[in-house]
Order: structure tokens, then sequence, then C-alpha cells
């Protein structure tokens, strides 16, 4: 993508279920669960940069001893950096103890992060200050080993002042609104709920109150906690967590929205956002992971039985599409046919475009999340050249000469790396006109390879602002004269904000918003964006569930076709030589290459949860009324 954006953030859980002696053994380390970790952690780095964190919990400790461990750091490489202080500790022990190396039941003992469960979590913020109190994962302290709460998830909340205001109604005093905050205070009290009653069932039941503490553990209900503190969420989340006895899970959204994946054999539980992490690290095939089911919880409990438990009734399954394009690990197989097939589809509209003119046009793509893409539109494209070669045939079949037939032959698909992105240039000044020089050099061309008779088509994974387009990429490949200039973006247009995770929270920074603005003034209707706004500043106060989305209208009047033209007219510099033309996937399209992940809310407008068109409406009154504020 060529305009930078935060989004998701990755969790990962382990759950060893033997002994560490038994990894000590057969790995030549007790500390395979940590290093299991890292791995995990590295290989979702691409849905977080902004910070990381680990927790671990150990299972069966005397009173007294630490059983539970956490490290965070937002550092330019945090994983690195939680991990050096992890290793550096560990080390420092043994240094000290040379007598811990062969002997696990001191490790466990003495050095921390050690562990039976191990969460971690890696993290883009999409608002806020990026402090390390900011990183997950989240710990609710207590001297209660079962009331020890740590939250870690990848989620954003459509309702946090909703559920802000529910904290305050059950007598409590959240310290931050955050949504982080909230969520894990809500599961927080639900446990201690949880916790009181168990601890008198113990006392009628004649247990004392050391012989309560294991009762509390076997008999505590993680799936009724989780109904409870659940039922009025509303948003898109994976959510992991772990009580300090080893109670453990992960909780998906009713609509799938986050996803979340799993593993388990007879040595380990694990879970996490990205398939793939999971193949890699433990060498397992596809089929042998599964996903958590839509509204459903992983549950791990301290004696290491597994469930899968339905916590809330599943919604309209809207997995979030634009993970599929973007943000997730290509290296999934579905994920990599997918976006290879969103290449395919959309190459119809570029033959058209070019006028089948594959003779006198170049590929390319812009780096590095649309490569896969443009494997799947040359697909296509060498289908429609072997069509023309067919035909050329044909016509002069019986006056075919070898040396034709050998030139009909040599017709190539011309294929390129045309643009290079410098990843090392930073754009370190904020003042506005040396930003903007700044931002034009961010990618660099590969000259002497487009003729001035050529079609430059050049496919982007998605185009949310078209800033970096406009800034920089359009006038880098004007620089190399070609006749047309055809920016195919896989994706479809991006017209409303996210509120589930992505970092599209305002209306205006939206390209097709502002060319859907663009339109109306030159077709002299602008009055429509005044009552639109009324439309949304009336339904602020109305219930979720029965809120509109009315910022529909303001798109409702253009063709698809007539705002890719006024989008292409905005990210054209008036110094661009070459004729600019713009593409982008139909919904219809992009339903087809990624079946199993239709959330298109942000393309569409139609959110899968009630809050999403709260907030939308809202995000509509912000804009117009030029408030800065973000609508949740």
């Amino acid at each position: 993508m060529s305009d930078a954006l935060k989004h998701e953030c990755g969790i990962a859980m382990v759950r060893l279920l033997k002994p560490l002696e038994y990894y000590k053994e057969k790995y030549g380390t007790a500390f395979y669960g940590v290093n299991k970790m890292y791995l995990m952690m590295e290989k979702q780095h691409n849905r977080g940069q902004d910070g990381a964190g680990f927790a671990s919990i150990k299972l069966d400790v005397d009173p007294g001893e630490r059983y539970i461990s956490r490290v965070r750091s937002n550092k330019s490489q945090p994983i690195q950096d939680i991990f050096a202080q992890i290793n550096g500790r560990i080390n420092e022990e043994f240094e000290r103890h040379p007598e811990y190396k062969n002997d696990v039941a001191a490790q466990k003992k003495n050095i921390p992060y050690i562990g039976e469960l191990l969460l971690g979590h890696v993290r883009y913020g999409t608002f806020g200050i990026n402090s390390v109190e900011n990183v997950h994962p989240f710990l609710r302290q207590n001297n209660w080993m079962h009331r020890n709460l740590i939250i870690a998830g990848n989620f954003n909340m459509t309702n946090t002042t909703e559920q802000f205001n529910n904290l305050i109604k059950l007598g409590m005093h959240p310290k931050e609104k955050a949504d982080t905050i909230t969520v894990m205070e809500k599961i927080g009290h639900f446990l201690d709920e949880g916790v009181r009653k168990l601890y008198k069932k113990s006392k009628k039941a004649g247990l004392n109150k050391m012989e309560a503490s294991p009762f509390i553990a076997e008999n505590l209900k993680i799936e009724k906690i989780l109904k409870k503190s659940a039922r009025d969420w509303d948003g898109g989340y994976a959510m992991a967590g772990m009580l300090g006895h080893g109670d453990g899970f992960v909780l998906r959204d009713p609509a799938g929205i986050r996803p979340a994946y799993y593993y388990k054999d007879d040595e380990v539980i694990v879970v996490a956002s990205e398939r793939p992490a999971i193949q890699t690290v433990f060498n397992v095939s596809f089929e042998d992971i599964k996903e958590v089911e839509p509204g459903h919880a992983i549950i791990l409990k301290k004696d290491g039985s597994f469930s899968e438990k339905k916590i809330l009734e599943p919604l309209e399954r809207k997995s979030c599409s634009f993970e599929r394009i973007y943000f997730s690990r290509g290296s999934d197989a579905e994920i990599y046919e997918e976006r290879k097939e969103l290449g395919r589809l959309v190459m119809p509209k570029v033959l058209k475009e070019i006028n089948h003119d594959t003779e006198n046009t170049v590929f390319s793509f812009i780096p590095n999340t649309a490569e896969t893409s443009f494997y799947g539109m040359l697909d296509a494209a060498q289908n429609e050249l072997n069509k023309q070669k067919n035909e050329a045939i044909l016509e002069e079949e019986g006056n075919l000469t070898t040396e034709r037939l050998q030139q009909i032959q040599q017709h190539k698909i011309r294929t390129e790396k045309i643009a290079i992105k410098d990843v090392k240039l930073r754009t370190f000044i904020t003042e506005d006109s040396s930003r903007d020089d700044l931002v034009a050099h961010v990618y660099d061309v590969t000259y002497g390879v487009v003729k001035p008779t050529d079609n430059l088509v050049i496919i982007d994974d998605s185009i949310v602002r078209g800033t970096t387009l406009k800034k920089s990429i359009l006038k880098m490949l004007d620089r190399l004269n070609p006749k047309q200039i055809v920016v195919v973006s896989s994706a479809p247009q991006i017209r409303y904000p996210d509120c589930y995770g992505i970092d599209m929270a305002r209306l205006e920074g939206l390209v097709a918003f502002q060319a859907a603005l663009a339109l109306h003034k030159e077709r002299g209707t602008y009055d429509v964006v005044e009552e639109i706004y009324h439309k949304c500043k009336a339904q602020l106060d109305t219930e979720d569930k029965d809120v509109v989305n009315h910022v529909k209208d303001l798109y409702a009047p253009f063709s698809d076709q007539e705002v890719s033209d006024k989008i292409a007219e905005i990210i054209s510099d008036e110094n661009i030589n070459a004729d600019v033309k713009l593409i982008f996937q139909s919904v219809d399209d992009l339903h087809k290459a990624c079946p199993k992940n239709l959330g298109d809310w942000y393309f569409t407008g139609n959110y899968p949860t009630n809050g999403g068109k709260r907030v939308v409406n809202k995000a509509y009154v912000h804009f117009y009324e030029g408030n800065p504020e973000r609508a949740y």
C-alpha cells in the first residue's frame, strides 16, 4: 500500500502440556515455550511494530515464589528488545548460579519468564500516545492467584464510552477510558464475582481457606465469565487472557471480524492471529490448524484440558477482507491464492483501458504487498496474449511463414520492476514544504525500460488517501515518459471509515470521499452535503440498532467509474504529462476472490455491527463541523 496505515495487532498464546523437564529432554531446553513465543511474535511482526509484550505464568508454584512475569517495549525494534531483556536476565541467573543449567526445577523456581502458559502481543497503535503503558499485555493484579488477570488483544470497540459508563454503574472507578482498560475491568469484575461465589461454596463444603484455592481453580467457569463480560461489547476482536493460577482463553467476536487460529497436539496448544506463524514455527500442515469460530472462545484449563465454547451467538460472518488484501502474512496458502485472484479479476478492466495492446504495455507493481496480485494479473495477461497469438495464427493460416510464426511467438508480456521503495528514507522534517519534497523521494523508479509509446500499468493493493500516489509515485512514473499511466487497485474504492482496527477514522482523509464532494460541487448538488449532515446529526442519540448509514447518500448519484475518474483527477499533478487512469476492483469480484472474508464495510458502508453505523454517521458530523476528534 502506498499510503501507510496503522492497523491490526497480533496475538500469540502457547500452553505447554508436558512438564518442563520433558522439553529439556526432547528439545534440549526448558525454555522451549519462550523460544517458540519469540518465533511466533517475529512471524507476526507485520501486524505491529509500535510495541511488543510478553507474559508468562508458572503453574503450581509455592507461596512466596513469583509466578507471573511480564515485559513490554515500545523501542524501535520492540520484539528484539523484550527478548534481549529476557535472555539477559536468564544469562545473568546462569552466570550467578551455574548449577541451574541442568536443573529444570531450579530454573522454574528462580528464573523469570520460564513457564507453562505464555502470551505474546505485537502492537500497532491506531491512536493515542505510543507509550509503554499502552503496550499489551495489560495486568490486573491481586493477592488472590485466581484474580490476577492478564489481557492482550487485537481489537477496537465502537462503544467504549458505554462500556466505561457501565463499569461506573457497577461501582467501579476505572483509571482510563481506553477500550483495553474497560474490557479488562469488565472481565475482572465477573472474575472476582465468580471467585467469591466459589469461595463461599467451598466454605459450605467444609473446605478451609488453603483447600479453597485448588477448588476454585478446578471449578472456575471461564465460559460463564466471558458470556457475562462480552454480552454488550460491540466491535471486532480476538481477545486473549490468562489467569494467575493457569487458566487461559482466546475469544473471537461474533462476526468473525478479527482472525484467530489454533493448533493442538499432545505437547502444546497454540493460538495466533496468523495461520502461517503456527505452520512455520511448529512445522505443521495447513489442515492441522483450525480457525476459532466467530463468537466462540478457546478455553484452556489449568489441568491442560481444552475446549471451544460458544460465548456469543454468531452474527453473519463478516471477516475483514482488508486483512486478506493487505495486512495478513502473504505466505498463507489461502491468502496467496486470494491475492492472485484479485489481480486476475481486475485484468479485464485493464485490457479494456489499454485497448488490448499488450505489445506496447509495461506491467509492474508498487512494492511490496501488491506483488502477489501482480502475479495474478500477469496470469490473466498471459491468457490474453495466448488468445492474441492464436487469433493471429488463424488469421494468417495458409500464408504463414516460419519467420512470421516466430515473430508472433516472440511476443511476450513486458514486466519490469518499476517502482522501488527506499525503506531507509524517513520524512523527519514536519514543516510542510520540506516534508512534501521528502515524501516525493520515498520511491524511485527504474529508467530506460519504458518507451514514449507505452502504456504503464502499475498495480497497488489499495488506495486510501492517495497522498503518496500524488506526491511521489505518479511524479516518479511520469519521469519515464509513458503515453499513459494506469494505476490499478486490487481493492475497491475505500469510501467509509473503519472502527474495528484499521486507522481510517476520518472521512475527509479518504480520497473517494473527496471525489464525491468534488462531483457534487461540479454538478450543483452540494446541498446534499448539508442534508446528510442533518440526517446524521439527528441519529446521534438514536439506539444503535435503529441507526441508518446516511453517508451512503453522498455516493448514491454517481457510478463507480465517475468516482474513479474524479480520484484520478485529484491525484494527478498539473505537471504530469502522461494521461492518468485509475482502475478499482469491484466489490463483487472482491467477494469472488475472498469468499470466506466478506467484511466490506469500508467499501460498501455495510457495517457488521450496529456500532459501526453510529460511528460512520458521527464521523460525518465531525467532518461537517470541522471537529478533529475521532468518531470512536
